[in-house]
């Protein structure tokens, strides 16, 4: 029987994110759902040089109750600029950098005003970069329950992932001093360790 994952949409997801859809044949996603403060829906975490940061895409208004398909990026603030230094600030000098980063410039610099569009964009290349063979489904509000697992909500970055059954993390090659840094954004893994990131996930899936 195919395996059908209900998810969140994140913003370069981490590696739990990819840890726990690593064997789904299909991911289903729900635009229509209510935009939820504290969430990875406009946040990443990447390496820098001396800390961990946060790239975070700045949303317009107060954030009413609305469907995160009508979350707007508030594009009148630098975040772009921000974001684009940052990525090579911290990951100029990884093997796959320059292999890599044209597929993700290429849609930031599309401007896109709505948060699901440019996070619908960036998990399609990154699935593709990966290897990863899964198909992505849109969920409409009139359609029946299809998929076999839900973890919607579930992925939040006010819990530890260790807390959570998905992910248990392995070791990789990181830029920047000898501490190993779990669960960062993807783009983490992708430009440090290029092809053999798949495999890297497939390890890192926590058995039951």
């Amino acid at each position: 029987m195919a395996k059908s994952i209900a998810v969140d949409l994140h913003y370069f997801p981490n590696l739990e994110f990819f840890a726990a859809i690593a064997e789904a044949d299909e991911l289903v996603f729900f635009p229509g759902e209510t935009y939820r403060r504290q969430s990875f829906f406009n946040r990443t975490q990447i390496r820098l040089a001396n800390k961990v940061g946060t790239l975070s895409v700045p949303i317009q208004g107060r954030r009413p109750r609305l469907p995160q398909e009508d979350i707007k990026i508030d594009n009148s603030q630098n975040w772009l600029a921000v974001h684009l230094r940052g990525i090579q600030s911290a990951y100029g000098k990884a093997p796959f950098y320059e292999y890599y980063f044209p597929y993700f410039e290429k849609v930031f610099l599309q401007n896109y005003d709505e948060l699901w569009k440019l996070n619908w964009e960036m998990l399609t290349i990154c699935l593709r970069l990966l290897g990863l063979h899964v198909k992505l489904r849109v969920q409409d509000k009139d359609q029946s329950q299809t998929w076999t697992q839900d973890i919607r909500g579930q992925l939040t970055p006010s819990v530890p992932f260790s807390e959570r059954n998905y992910y248990n993390p392995e070791s990789y090659f990181q830029l920047f001093g000898l501490d190993f840094d779990p669960n960062l954004s993807v783009l983490d893994l992708l430009f440090c360790e290029g092809s053999a990131s798949k495999g890297i996930i497939l390890k890192s899936v926590k058995k039951h």
